[in-house]
Formats: structure tokens, C-alpha cells, sequence
């Protein structure tokens, strides 16, 4: 419990002082398609993995701190895949910036461009019968100059972005399920979000375990009290209803 209190509070007081989300406050909206091929190499044992489909992708693009561009910062690629479960039964996805060893992808690694790396769900997925981490994999143009490290924006204002979504347990190597091609910059303010919540938009035999889950939800919710204290301050006196939609942002 006091870690939970801890983590509501500074989440609460960094939200207040930034007027936006305490993590990853500013980003990239972009639509997309999701693609899964179905049973390739295998059974996943999971009814959505194991059949061919494609899917309309919200994705936002985000730096976790809010550094500077020049600074290496923590990277979130934050993916909603709409009608996953049907009409109106959306899946999230939260993947941040990581290596892509066994110990590399539960770690949060720091990086300085969008694409010059994998990103990982960190904690573990359950997927079928089996407990395993999801990542995504930036595809390079085999025409890139090595080393280049374009903003996301720029290049998909070039050509569509590809990313390879695989999955691993300790002790297997990288499968790839799907892959996800974002095709465009959505024209919204830096500041706007999706409320993602990998845990309330799950999948049958595709959710996340619960570790950390509690102390994940006090730090969403001390977000949101935060910023929309902030709201509410900023508003000429007599406009200050919250909005209930806002209310429910990170």
C-alpha cells in the first residue's frame, strides 16, 4: 500500500505541475492496420492469434519524461486496435522502448530515436497456455543510411512505418504474430491521448498478468487527478463543470 500511495502522489503532483499526463505528456497520434497472418509456424492457442485478419490501429507515439529531442528519453508506442474482440471490443497494447535479451526486455531502456530499437510490453502477456513477452520491431527501408534516426513524424511523412510484432517466452526465441504499418500523423495537439488500458481492453488467452497492476492503476489514477485539478484551475471562474470524458484521460 505505501508504494501505491507513493506512486498516486507524485503521479498527482507532476500531473498538477505539468498540466498534462505525468508520463509520456506530450505524442504522435497515428492510424494505421494491424495485420495477423493466423497459424504460420504453429498454434498460439489464442482464438485471435491463430486467425488471419486485419485491424484499424490508433497508435500514439510518445517520450515518457517529456525530455528534450536531443535528449535520449524512454520511448511508448501505445496501440489500440479497434473491433480486436469484435464490434466495439477494442485491444490495447502498451509497448516501451527496450533491449530484446531475456533480461533487456523487462527493462525500460532510453533512446534518442523512434526507431532505433525495439520496444517491449516489459511484463509479461498471457497467451494461450504459456506467459510471454510482446515487442515490436521497427522494419528498416533497406535504402536507409546507417545510422540515421529520423523523428516518426518525419518519416511517416515520407513512406508508412512497419513494425514486426513478436512474442517470446524465456526460453523460445522471437515469434512474429502480426504486424502493425502506421500510415499516418492524425492532426491533433500534442497533448491529446486515448485513454489505453491494457488490462479493461484484453483479449480471451491474450492479457496481461496482474504483476504490478496495482501499483500501475494508482499512478494512472493520481495522473488523472492531477491533471484535471490543473484543468479545473486554469478555467475562468464560473466554467469550471469537469468534463467527464476529460476526466477519465492519462
Amino acid at each position: 500500500m505505501i508504494l501505491e500511495r507513493t506512486a498516486h502522489r507524485v503521479a498527482d503532483r507532476l500531473a498538477r505541475w505539468r498540466s498534462a499526463p505525468a508520463l509520456h505528456p506530450h505524442g504522435v497520434l497515428c492510424s494505421g492496420t494491424l495485420a495477423v497472418p493466423g497459424r504460420t509456424d504453429g498454434e498460439w492457442g489464442v482464438p485471435w492469434l491463430d486467425r488471419p485478419g486485419s485491424y484499424a490501429v490508433t497508435v500514439r507515439w510518445s517520450r515518457a519524461l517529456g525530455l528534450p529531442r536531443r535528449l535520449p528519453d524512454g520511448l511508448g508506442l501505445a496501440v489500440r486496435v479497434t473491433d480486436a474482440g469484435g464490434p466495439g471490443d477494442a485491444l490495447d497494447v502498451l509497448f516501451t522502448s527496450s533491449g530484446s535479451g531475456r533480461l533487456g526486455r523487462h527493462l525500460p531502456l532510453p533512446r534518442p530515436g523512434a526507431l532505433a530499437g525495439p520496444y517491449s510490453t516489459l511484463l509479461s502477456y498471457r497467451t494461450g497456455d504459456r506467459e510471454r513477452v510482446l515487442a515490436a520491431f521497427p522494419v528498416h527501408d533497406t535504402g536507409d543510411a546507417a545510422g540515421t534516426r529520423p523523428a516518426l513524424w518525419q518519416e511517416l511523412a515520407r513512406r508508412p512505418v512497419r513494425f514486426d510484432l513478436r512474442a517470446a517466452a524465456a526460453d523460445e526465441p522471437w515469434r512474429t504474430f502480426a504486424s502493425l504499418t502506421l500510415e499516418a500523423v492524425l492532426p491533433a495537439p500534442a497533448t491529446v491521448t486515448v485513454s489505453y488500458d491494457p488490462y479493461a481492453h484484453s483479449l480471451p488467452g491474450l492479457h496481461p498478468t496482474g504483476r504490478l497492476r496495482r501499483l500501475r492503476d494508482a499512478a494512472y489514477a493520481g495522473s488523472r487527478r492531477g491533471r484535471t485539478a490543473a484543468e479545473h484551475h486554469r478555467r475562468p471562474a464560473g466554467s469550471r463543470a469537469v468534463d467527464a470524458g476529460r476526466a477519465h484521460r492519462v
